[in-house]
């Protein structure tokens, strides 16, 4: 007596056989240039959440002071850049005490250094998710850029302890912060989506973006003010788009003479060029994405 132990083979159903409640979805590329599939992304939100609650449970999984590396790393680089830049190179820190000034600046650049080399690596590092099910790719940079965000909170107070020990108190200007920050995350995603598709095709773009991220930040006044930029540059100096970011959080937080209106939107206008042309770019990229990856 022989035992068959093939596995049955799997029949697609034609539509003869579909009951006429039965509901067929067909996923094709999207042809227009401007198709952007923005709805799926409300439709798949739960994954958005799953993925953001998974790299923040892996980001402290077996840590001693867990969350409290979120306050460790910018503290101990504030006090670094203090002894170094604030107390041997002197550098001026408009009438503030260079810790806070310092401390201010490091807030927004460390979500924006995390989110964006997590956004940058992101699509690699999901291979696993992208070559194996459907959902709409924008998911996996958007849920990069939200992660970080997790350790701001915990930053900010301590920054609010160092106000307190200084004797500076919050301005009104505290109420805009989320509007800083959310020009933050919108940066960051927007350089995002025009690296993590090319990081996709030439994995040494993977190995550039440490480097970028810190020749990005000296390029923006986190240990230096915008005052020392002289007034004929400041406009092309502006067009980095976290000089904005920065000088609304020293303004909002330090209660800082008015912020340079003009540089924040300048950066606003660059961003919101940068997050149109990367999401065009990024949908017209990730037809390939199982493919290459």
């Amino acid at each position: 007596m022989s035992v068959d132990t093939a596995a049955p083979m799997m029949t697609v159903p034609s539509p003869e056989m579909l009951s006429p409640e039965s509901t067929v979805t067909i996923i094709e590329a999207k042809q227009g240039l401007f198709q952007l599939g923005l709805r799926e992304l409300w439709d798949f939100r739960e994954l958005l959440y799953f993925l953001v609650w998974r790299d923040v449970k892996v980001r402290y999984k077996q840590t001693v002071i867990g969350a409290g590396w979120a306050i460790f790393q910018p503290l101990i680089t504030m006090v670094v850049f203090t002894v170094v830049f604030g107390h041997f190179a002197k550098i001026p820190s408009d009438g503030l005490p260079y810790p806070l000034f310092a401390f201010a600046a490091l807030l927004p650049w460390g979500y924006f250094a995390q989110a964006l080399g997590r956004s940058g690596t992101g699509l690699v590092n999901n291979a696993h998710l992208i070559t194996k099910v459907y959902f709409p790719r924008l998911i996996i940079p958007l849920s990069s850029v939200v992660t970080p965000a997790v350790d701001f909170v915990p930053s900010l107070l301590v920054l609010f302890g160092l106000m307190a020990w200084f004797g500076v108190a919050p301005t009104w200007g505290v109420l805009l912060l989320p509007l800083f920050l959310l020009l933050a995350l919108t940066t960051a995603l927007a350089v995002g989506l025009w690296l993590s598709p090319i990081n996709v095709k030439y994995r040494d773009v993977g190995h550039t973006i440490p480097f970028f991220i810190q020749f990005w930040m000296f390029a923006s006044p986190v240990v230096y003010p915008l005052s020392l930029v002289p007034e004929q540059w400041r406009m092309i100096y502006s067009l980095n788009p976290m000089v904005g970011v920065i000088e609304g959080f020293r303004w909002a937080l330090l209660g800082k003479e008015n912020p340079d209106v003009l540089a924040i939107l300048v950066s606003s206008a660059v961003v919101a060029a940068l997050l149109l042309g990367g999401i065009v770019f990024f949908k017209r990229m990730e037809r390939t994405f199982a493919d290459v990856i």
